[in-house]
């Protein structure tokens, strides 16, 4: 069974997502932090990587590494975090797998209910999710219910690949693009696992 351990830079609606999938795992050994400070991706990938090489001498971790260490993070528009690129190359350096969404983590959210096509900002991506008021967004306390969205995450993953398939191929494409996320990499990979251990 591989242990995961996933750094969001979010607080509230990464976390609350995250910690709901976790629930659904039943048992799966995946550990889910906040980085340090929201909106500096290598401030984030930093803490992943010292908690990775900590982790095989840490009680709190029970003195075994991680198999994965995924860092999910925003691009945010209109203006990207400026040190978003070197976050990425530390990020591959380390060997950490990164979740990325361009503008923000509310776009996978917004997948889930329906098509989005066309570059939105952050501020538009999160007011467009408030309009979904089942899942109980709210752009001033982003808040969700992850109850209503484990439901939708067969549709959202296949519109976040269609989402990357239009994308121009480049390596600079997670970060250029918008609309563009790949949380559904680190979803699918979670759920098959899951499905593998109740073999």
């Amino acid at each position: 069974m591989r242990r995961i351990l996933i750094y969001c830079e979010g607080e509230c609606t990464e976390r609350q997502y995250l910690l709901g999938l976790r629930a659904d795992l039943r048992g799966l050994p995946v550990k889910v932090e906040i980085g340090p400070r929201h909106g500096v991706p290598t401030e984030l990938v930093r803490a992943a990587t010292k908690h990775q090489m900590r982790a095989a001498h840490c009680r709190e971790d029970r003195f075994t590494p991680y198999d994965e260490v995924w860092c999910v993070m925003d691009v945010e528009a209109p203006s990207a975090h400026p040190d978003l690129a070197d976050a990425l190359r530390e990020a591959r350096a380390a060997g950490l797998s990164v979740a990325l969404s361009n503008p923000c983590f509310e776009l996978w959210l917004l997948l889930h209910f329906q098509e989005v096509r066309g570059y939105r900002t952050s501020e538009a991506a999160q007011k467009l999710l408030e309009t979904h008021a089942g899942c109980g967004y709210r752009a001033d306390r982003k808040c969700v219910d992850y109850e209503v969205l484990r439901p939708l995450h067969p549709v959202a993953a296949r519109r976040a690949a269609d989402l990357r398939g239009a994308a121009p191929l480049s390596p600079e494409a997670p970060r250029d693009v918008n609309p563009w996320t790949d949380v559904d990499v680190l979803v699918n990979g979670l759920l098959a696992q899951r499905r593998e251990a109740r073999r």
